[in-house]
């Protein structure tokens, strides 16, 4: 086997540590603090694995929303979301609003404003962010 078939699973960049493998199972990954009062967390291991580079967990409604969060932008490059259960409804700068259920994926850019209007008192949501500290900022509605 040549050099370029093995070490092509670590990328170009020789100064980053190489990802490690990680396997999450409900047993092994616990739950952490996390953004909204209404969710629980569940890490799962990735953030460790790629040095920071990335994150993913489960997020679990420990109640439906009671309120909108307000509108809010996480200073990261991007953060995927993924609805395993339930539905969750959103709003973004652009217009766009939408309602997404089991299967629906979106990815929101980094810095971009968004709203989450209400979800279900069951949604399950995986999100993974890049970087793995995803931060988030209160900010003004669109156009103000």
């Amino acid at each position: 086997m040549d050099e370029s078939s093995t070490t092509s699973h670590q990328g170009s960049d020789k100064a980053r540590a190489p990802v490690r493998l990680s396997v999450a199972t409900k047993d092994n990954t616990p739950f952490v603090p996390g953004r909204r009062v209404f969710f629980k967390y569940r890490d799962l291991g990735v953030s460790a694995a790629t040095g920071g580079r990335m994150r993913a967990q489960v997020m679990s409604a420990i109640s439906g929303m009671t309120e909108p969060t307000g509108w809010h932008q996480h200073l990261c490059e991007a953060q995927f979301i993924y609805v395993l259960r339930g539905w969750l409804e959103l709003e973004f700068e652009d217009g766009t609003r939408t309602r997404s259920v089991p299967g629906d994926a979106i990815l929101i850019p980094g810095g971009m404003k968004h709203n989450e209007i209400a979800t279900s008192d069951d949604v399950e949501i995986l999100e993974i962010s890049v970087p793995g500290d995803m931060r988030t900022k209160a900010c003004d509605p669109p156009g103000h």
